[in-house]
C-alpha cells in the first residue's frame, strides 16, 4: 500500500486548513487524541508532496498551531511552509516583547502575520506599547475574525476541512463555516474530509455531498422552523452557502457548486473516508486537476 504522495504532488501548491474540534467525534467512535493523530499524519503528507500551509489561529501551545508546527519540524524545517495568520484580537492580547519572541521563533519554519481588524497586516507594535490590550467587544473579535478569513482565502489555492464547532464559537459564524464560504466566494476550492463530523460534515450534506454514513444528520436548513436548539449562527450559514451554491454558473455542478477538481464519486470518497492518505491524495488530484497538471 502506498504511503506518501510523489514528492512533487504539491509543489507550489498552498493549502489553507481549516480544522476545528468537533463534538460528534464520541459518537462515531472516536476522540481529540486520534482526531490529532489523524490530523498530524495528514498535514505530514502534505508537507512530503511539497505544499505549503496556511492557518489561522492562536498563540496556545496545545493548539492546532502547535500540532502543524510539530509536523513543519519533523518533516519541512528548512522551506518555511507555513503561513499562520493572527487576527487583531489575538497578537493584542498578549505581551508584546511574548509577541515578538514567538514571531522569532516563529520565523525558523513559516511566517506569521498580524492582522488588523479588517485583515490586512499590520504591525503589532504600532499604537501599543509592552502590556496587552486585549479587545472585549465580541462585535470587534466577531469582525476581526472575518478579516483574518478573508485574508487567508486570498492567499491558498485550496481549502482543506475537518470537523469544526457548530456552536460555542466566537465569530459571526462557525469558523469553518465562514472559511468555507469566504473560500468559495473567492473562487477557491474546497476539500471536504466530513467523515470526523463537525460543521464539515454539515457543509457537506448541505451540498449534497455523500458524508461518512455514520456521521450525524445536518440541520435542515429548508425548514421554516429550524431547530430552536440550533445556533441561529449556524442555520443562517449553511442558507447562506445553499444560495451561493445556487447562483448561475455554480448549480450545474456536483457536489452543488462544489468545483473542486473532482468528480461525484470522488467527492464521496473523500467525505467518507478517515484515512489521511485518501484525503491528501484526493485533495492534491482536485487541486493539481484545476491547475491543469494531470
Amino acid at each position: 500500500m502506498t504511503t506518501a504522495l510523489p514528492a512533487d504532488a504539491l509543489k507550489g501548491t498552498r493549502i489553507g486548513v481549516s480544522v476545528g474540534t468537533s463534538a460528534d467525534l464520541p459518537s462515531l467512535g472516536l476522540d481529540e487524541a486520534r482526531f490529532r493523530t489523524n490530523l498530524g499524519e495528514l498535514v505530514r503528507l502534505l508537507l512530503s508532496a511539497g505544499a505549503s500551509l496556511a492557518y489561522g489561529g492562536n498563540l496556545r501551545q496545545d493548539g492546532y498551531t502547535g500540532l502543524l508546527l510539530d509536523q513543519v519540524r519533523e518533516v519541512a524545517p528548512a522551506s518555511r511552509p507555513l503561513l499562520h495568520c493572527l487576527a487583531w484580537y489575538e497578537h493584542r492580547s498578549a505581551p508584546l516583547s511574548e509577541l515578538a519572541t514567538r514571531r522569532e521563533e516563529f520565523a525558523r519554519h513559516g511566517e506569521m502575520v498580524c492582522l488588523s481588524v479588517d485583515g490586512e497586516p499590520v504591525d503589532p507594535a504600532e499604537g501599543r506599547g509592552e502590556e496587552p490590550v486585549p479587545e472585549s467587544d465580541p462585535a470587534t473579535r466577531a469582525r476581526a475574525l472575518t478579516g483574518m478569513r478573508r485574508h487567508l482565502a486570498g492567499r491558498v489555492d485550496g481549502q482543506l476541512l475537518l470537523g469544526g464547532k457548530r456552536d460555542g464559537f466566537l465569530g459571526s459564524l462557525p469558523g469553518l463555516l465562514e472559511e468555507a464560504l469566504l473560500a468559495l466566494e473567492a473562487g477557491r476550492p474546497c476539500y471536504l474530509a466530513a467523515a470526523f463530523g463537525g460543521v464539515t460534515a454539515d457543509i457537506a450534506r448541505t451540498l449534497g455531498a455523500e458524508a461518512a454514513p455514520d456521521a450525524p444528520r445536518a440541520p435542515d436548513t429548508a425548514s421554516p422552523d429550524p431547530d430552536p436548539d440550533l445556533d441561529p449562527r449556524l442555520v443562517d450559514g449553511l442558507r447562506r452557502l445553499r444560495a451561493l451554491m445556487d447562483e448561475p454558473g455554480r448549480a450545474g455542478h456536483l457536489p452543488k457548486g462544489l468545483t473542486n477538481g473532482l468528480t461525484t464519486q470522488e467527492n464521496r470518497v473523500l467525505t467518507g473516508t478517515r484515512s489521511p492518505l485518501e484525503i491528501a491524495s484526493l485533495t492534491a488530484v482536485g487541486v493539481e486537476r484545476l491547475r491543469g497538471r494531470v
